[in-house]
C-alpha cells in the first residue's frame, strides 16, 4: 500500500488535535478473497443482529491481519471513503451512495468527526460503516512510539464514537498504510479490523474523473476493496467518478458489501 505525502491539510489537522489517552499495550498479512462472512450484512440491508459498531454491539476482537477482501464474495466489492467529514463534500456523496442504493465504509480523521458531528451521525443513519483513520492523518506514525500510536487510534475512536451519537468505528485503516504491528493488535482488541485497499483511484491527486474511472475499471479485477476521499480539497471530481463508476460496477455484475471483519 503506498503512502499519501504532501497532505498540507492535515498539519493544521495536527495543529487542532488535543488530548492524550494512555493505554495498557495489548500484544501485514494479504486477505484472500472471502465468501459472505456468517451474520454479515446482505446487499444494502441490515442483518437481524445489531451491525457492527452499533449501540449495544458488542465489540469482540477481531483479526489483526490487514483486511481486503469483501463480505458478498468473488464478485463484492467494498467501497471505502477517506478523511472526512466533509461539510461540502460528504452530503455530495452520500447522495450519490444513496442514489445508487450503496452502502460504504467512511474512514474518519478524528477532528473531522469531532468538527462535524451531524454529518457523523448522517454518515451513520444512511447504514454506512465507520472506520477509525486516527486523529490527526500522519502517514508516519508508524516510524513513532507506541504511545503516540495509541493516541492517535483511541483518541480518534473516542472522538468518532461521541460525534456518532454511541456508534463506535469497526475498522482501522493506518494513514498511507503506515500500519505496525503494535497498532494491528491495539486496533483488533477494541474490534477494529486493519483495514487496507486494493484499488487506489488517487483522486486525492485530482487527476480527472475520467483517471478516476478508469483506474476502478482497469484495477477492479485486481481486488475489491477501492480508495475515494471525501475531504482534504476540492472533491468534486471525486463525487462525478462515483456517479459513473457505481452503476459501471453494477452493469459488470458487481454488489456492493463491507470488507470482512
Amino acid at each position: 500500500m503506498a503512502r499519501h505525502g504532501g497532505r498540507g491539510w492535515y498539519g493544521r489537522v495536527f495543529a487542532a488535535a488535543i488530548g492524550v489517552t494512555t493505554v495498557a499495550a495489548v500484544t501485514s498479512v494479504w486477505t484472500a478473497q472471502a465468501g459472505p462472512a456468517t451474520g454479515a450484512q446482505a446487499g444494502a440491508g441490515v442483518s437481524a443482529s445489531p451491525s457492527p459498531g452499533s449501540p449495544g454491539s458488542v465489540q469482540a476482537k477481531v483479526s489483526v491481519d490487514i483486511a481486503h477482501a469483501s463480505d458478498h464474495g468473488a464478485r463484492g466489492v467494498n467501497i471505502t471513503v477517506d478523511d472526512g467529514p466533509d461539510p461540502t463534500w460528504t452530503p455530495q456523496v452520500l447522495k450519490v451512495l444513496r442514489d445508487n442504493g450503496v452502502k460504504a465504509t467512511f474512514c474518519m480523521v478524528g477532528t473531522q468527526a469531532e468538527a462535524h458531528p451531524d454529518l457523523v451521525k448522517a454518515v451513520v443513519a444512511d447504514g454506512h460503516r465507520l472506520c477509525d483513520h486516527t486523529v490527526s492523518h500522519d502517514t508516519a506514525m508508524d516510524k513513532k512510539a507506541e504511545a503516540y500510536q495509541s493516541h492517535q487510534i483511541l483518541d480518534a475512536e473516542r472522538m468518532i464514537t461521541e460525534a456518532s451519537g454511541g456508534v463506535r468505528p469497526v475498522y482501522y485503516r493506518a494513514p498511507g498504510g503506515a500500519f505496525t504491528p503494535y497498532s494491528r493488535n491495539l486496533a483488533a482488541s477494541r474490534g477494529m479490523r486493519p483495514l487496507g485497499w486494493n484499488v487506489d483511484t488517487k483522486d486525492f491527486e485530482k487527476p480527472g474523473s475520467a483517471a478516476i474511472v478508469a483506474t476502478v475499471k482497469s484495477e477492479v479485477a485486481d481486488g475489491p476493496t477501492i480508495l475515494f476521499h471525501d475531504a482534504g480539497g476540492d472533491r468534486s471530481q471525486t463525487v462525478a467518478a462515483l456517479r459513473e463508476v457505481l452503476p459501471w460496477l453494477k452493469q459488470q455484475g458487481y454488489s456492493f458489501g463491507f470488507p470482512v471483519r
